[in-house]
C-alpha cells in the first residue's frame, strides 16, 4: 500500500468517503472516470465476486468478457493483495443477507 499512498490519492480516498448514496457514486464516477475506466473497474469487481464464489476461469471469462490476464490479476489480489476485495465482498454479502 505504501506505493499508492500520496497526497493526491489521499484526496481521492477522502472524496470517496464523502459519497452517501449509489446515485452520488454514479455522479462522481461519471465525472471522474471515462466509460472505459468505469467498465474495467466494474468488470474487476464482478470477476472478484465470481472468484470468491469459486467459479472457474472459463465461466468467468464467458460471463464477464474479462481476459485471463485480468482474471489472474484479480485472483492474485484476492490471494496475496491488501484484502480490499475480500473486505468489500464480505460486506456486500452481509448486506445481501440482511
Amino acid at each position: 500500500m505504501k506505493c499508492i499512498k500520496n497526497e493526491n490519492n489521499e484526496l481521492l480516498m477522502r472524496a470517496l468517503l464523502e459519497l452517501k448514496t449509489v446515485e452520488e457514486c454514479y455522479s462522481f464516477f461519471e465525472d471522474l472516470c471515462t466509460i472505459s475506466e468505469l467498465k474495467s473497474m466494474a468488470q474487476r469487481i464482478e470477476v472478484a465476486k465470481m472468484l470468491n464464489d469459486k467459479c472457474i476461469y472459463t465461466d468467468i471469462a464467458a460471463k464477464t468478457g474479462a481476459s485471463t490476464a485480468t482474471i489472474s490479476r484479480v485472483n492474485k489480489c484476492l490471494n496475496y493483495g491488501s484484502d480490499g476485495y475480500a473486505m468489500v465482498l464480505k460486506r456486500l454479502k452481509e448486506k445481501e443477507n440482511e
